[in-house]
Protein backbone atom coordinates (compact mmCIF):
# COMPACT_ATOMS: atom_id res chain seq x y z
CA UNK A 1 0.00 0.00 0.00
CA UNK A 2 2.79 2.43 0.87
CA UNK A 3 4.46 1.66 -2.44
CA UNK A 4 1.30 2.57 -4.33
CA UNK A 5 0.96 5.84 -2.42
CA UNK A 6 4.53 6.81 -3.32
CA UNK A 7 3.91 5.69 -6.92
CA UNK A 8 0.78 7.86 -7.01
CA UNK A 9 2.69 10.87 -5.69
CA UNK A 10 5.15 10.50 -8.57
CA UNK A 11 2.21 10.40 -10.99
CA UNK A 12 0.81 13.57 -9.45
CA UNK A 13 4.19 15.28 -9.86
CA UNK A 14 4.30 14.23 -13.53
CA UNK A 15 0.77 15.56 -13.98
CA UNK A 16 1.92 18.81 -12.34
CA UNK A 17 4.71 19.09 -14.90
CA UNK A 18 2.01 18.84 -17.56
CA UNK A 19 -0.02 21.62 -15.94
CA UNK A 20 3.09 23.78 -15.78
CA UNK A 21 3.77 23.15 -19.47
CA UNK A 22 0.14 23.92 -20.36
CA UNK A 23 0.15 27.37 -18.74
CA UNK A 24 3.70 28.38 -19.74
CA UNK A 25 4.03 31.34 -22.10
CA UNK A 26 7.54 30.39 -23.24
CA UNK A 27 8.46 27.09 -24.93
CA UNK A 28 8.95 24.44 -22.28
CA UNK A 29 12.04 22.32 -22.06
CA UNK A 30 11.72 18.58 -21.97
CA UNK A 31 15.19 17.23 -21.27
CA UNK A 32 17.02 18.39 -18.16
CA UNK A 33 19.86 20.76 -18.95
CA UNK A 34 18.83 21.21 -22.59
CA UNK A 35 17.64 24.60 -23.80
CA UNK A 36 14.03 24.52 -25.09
CA UNK A 37 13.76 24.54 -28.88
CA UNK A 38 12.70 27.57 -30.84
CA UNK A 39 9.23 26.71 -32.10
CA UNK A 40 6.72 28.01 -34.67
CA UNK A 41 3.72 28.08 -32.36
CA UNK A 42 4.58 28.19 -28.66
CA UNK A 43 1.04 27.62 -27.41
CA UNK A 44 0.41 24.53 -29.56
CA UNK A 45 3.85 23.14 -28.77
CA UNK A 46 3.37 23.62 -25.01
CA UNK A 47 -0.11 22.09 -25.14
CA UNK A 48 1.23 19.07 -27.05
CA UNK A 49 3.99 18.58 -24.49
CA UNK A 50 1.49 19.03 -21.66
CA UNK A 51 -0.84 16.38 -23.11
CA UNK A 52 2.16 14.09 -23.42
CA UNK A 53 2.89 14.55 -19.69
CA UNK A 54 -0.78 14.02 -18.79
CA UNK A 55 -0.93 10.74 -20.72
CA UNK A 56 2.40 9.64 -19.26
CA UNK A 57 1.20 10.34 -15.70
CA UNK A 58 -2.01 8.39 -16.27
CA UNK A 59 -0.20 5.41 -17.82
CA UNK A 60 2.35 5.36 -15.01
CA UNK A 61 -0.50 5.37 -12.48
CA UNK A 62 -2.19 2.48 -14.28
CA UNK A 63 1.09 0.54 -14.22
CA UNK A 64 1.19 1.03 -10.46
CA UNK A 65 -2.17 -0.61 -9.79
CA UNK A 66 -0.59 -4.08 -9.34
CA UNK A 67 1.31 -2.65 -6.35
CA UNK A 68 -2.00 -2.83 -4.47
CA UNK A 69 -2.27 -6.58 -4.95
CA UNK A 70 1.28 -7.98 -5.10
CA UNK A 71 3.25 -9.11 -2.10
CA UNK A 72 6.57 -7.46 -1.39
CA UNK A 73 9.45 -8.80 -3.53
CA UNK A 74 7.03 -10.64 -5.81
CA UNK A 75 8.04 -11.70 -9.30
CA UNK A 76 4.89 -9.87 -10.42
CA UNK A 77 6.82 -6.60 -10.27
CA UNK A 78 8.84 -7.53 -13.35
CA UNK A 79 6.01 -6.72 -15.83
CA UNK A 80 5.41 -3.44 -13.98
CA UNK A 81 9.05 -2.46 -14.36
CA UNK A 82 9.15 -3.41 -18.05
CA UNK A 83 5.87 -1.56 -18.59
CA UNK A 84 7.31 1.63 -17.13
CA UNK A 85 10.44 1.28 -19.27
CA UNK A 86 8.33 0.78 -22.42
CA UNK A 87 6.10 3.76 -21.59
CA UNK A 88 9.15 5.96 -20.94
CA UNK A 89 10.75 5.00 -24.25
CA UNK A 90 7.45 5.76 -26.00
CA UNK A 91 7.35 9.14 -24.20
CA UNK A 92 10.76 10.05 -25.61
CA UNK A 93 9.84 8.95 -29.13
CA UNK A 94 6.59 10.93 -29.09
CA UNK A 95 8.34 14.01 -27.71
CA UNK A 96 10.90 13.90 -30.52
CA UNK A 97 8.00 13.82 -33.00
CA UNK A 98 6.38 16.81 -31.30
CA UNK A 99 9.66 18.72 -31.38
CA UNK A 100 10.17 17.87 -35.05
CA UNK A 101 6.65 19.10 -35.87
CA UNK A 102 6.97 22.49 -34.14
CA UNK A 103 10.70 23.31 -34.42
CA UNK A 104 11.66 26.32 -36.51
CA UNK A 105 13.63 25.28 -39.56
Amino acid sequence: MIGFVIWSLVSVILFGIGVSAWISKKPVGFFTGVKPPEVKDTKKYNHSVAVLWFVYAILIEICGIPLLFLEQNSVGFIPVIFGVVAITIALLIVYLQIEKKYRLL
